[in-house]
């Protein structure tokens, strides 16, 4: 059995999926508080899984935490659990602090306490993987090298500021107590089941619904973009295999300005789904007010998780978003259920 928290989000919930669609994994107790961007309708086809339990509830609440632990003794904690989106870090920080800071080290010192509990083979077993992101390095010139495991943490944003704090428990539980510990650092993600508060399903949802497709500034903002599946993959190699206190970059190996993200849809979308007047969606395109500390590159340097463990991805920039705009169109339903809800509620705060 293992523990996953934030699996109802969008990273952890494509992770459940693919972790029980391997033959032999265990099963998943899956804790999620439940928040705007958590989704059950992502989990539907585990439904009848045995495999698959669910438990409403918030990683910083202690007891159900430690509850969970003595009922399941999970062999591994995978802590998908955040607040994510820049804009709203920015506009709402207390509740990156909340969860991002304060669950995580609620999180680690329940799982610290079952840990010291465990017989030795078991203690020996038990691991403790911490999902972070690129945004803790901060932001890189357009000819600077990439992210590498190394790189000094230079956060610009209550967001990635939170997470660069969750990053440095993780490690301080290592290095003090000992605790079996492994952290991750992802690029982008995109792929099935986002939340359309971020770019790539923003634009999709708005161009089939005839809206804008809003640009910060220039569009020249350029991010590695990591397709979920690939990353979902990356997280079971390092789980796995991955040496205890170490962190591994996970990025897709593709760098894309955010104006060519959006033409590249746009493109997919003429071919598959054409607009009714002829027109091409990237006439949708506009341009507004760039946010506040918008970084201007990150770029991740996975090297290191190719040469020890020979992890790298399977999709390119091409073959993921042309699967990724795919997926949208043959969701409607998943797509309306959350269109229907918290989706409008905040794009009627932000484009209209």
């Amino acid at each position: 059995m293992i523990l996953v928290t934030g699996g109802a989000g969008f990273i952890g919930g494509n992770f459940i999926l693919d972790w029980l669609s391997v033959p032999g994994n265990e099963g998943v107790v899956n804790l999620d508080k439940l928040t705007y961007a958590g989704n059950l309708a992502t989990l539907a086809s585990l439904k009848d899984d045995r495999r698959h339990i669910f438990v409403h509830g918030d990683i910083g609440d202690k007891e159900l935490v430690a509850k969970l632990l003595k009922e399941h003794q999970p062999r591994a904690i995978i802590n998908f659990a955040a607040e994510s989106h820049v804009d709203r870090s920015i506009h709402g920080p207390a509740e990156f602090v909340t969860t991002n800071i304060v669950g995580t080290f609620n999180l680690l010192e329940c799982a610290r306490e079952h840990w010291n509990g465990l017989d030795d083979l078991a203690k020996k077993a038990f691991r403790f993987h911490h999902v972070s992101t690129d945004e803790v390095y901060g932001s890189l010139s357009a000819t600077a090298p990439a992210f590498t495991e190394t790189h000094a943490y230079e956060p610009n944003s209550p967001y990635s500021a939170s997470k660069a704090a969750s990053d440095h428990l993780v490690r301080a539980w290592f290095h003090t107590y000992g605790f079996p510990v492994i952290t991750t650092n992802c690029s982008n993600n995109y792929g099935p089941y986002h939340f359309p508060e971020k770019l790539i399903p923003l634009v999709i949802l708005n161009a089939l619904n005839s809206k804008l497709l809003p640009i910060y500034g220039d569009g020249q903002q350029i991010r590695d973009w990591l397709y979920v599946g690939d990353h979902c993959s990356a997280i079971r190699e390092v789980l796995a295999n991955g040496k205890l206190g170490e962190t591994y970059n996970i990025g897709g190996w593709n760098e894309k300005a955010n104006i060519d993200v959006v033409k590249a849809i746009c493109a997919i979308l003429d071919e598959l789904k054409p607009r009714s007047d002829g027109k091409s969606y990237v006439e949708q395109i506009t341009y507004v007010k760039d946010r506040p500390g918008h970084d201007r590159r990150y770029a991740i340097d996975a090297s290191k998780l190719e040469r020890e463990l020979g992890w790298h991805p399977s999709e390119t920039f091409d073959t993921g978003i042309r699967k990724t705009v795919q997926w949208y169109l043959d969701n409607p339903i998943w797509i309306e259920g959350v269109v229907s809800g918290s989706y409008r509620d905040w794009l009627s705060k932000q484009y209209n």
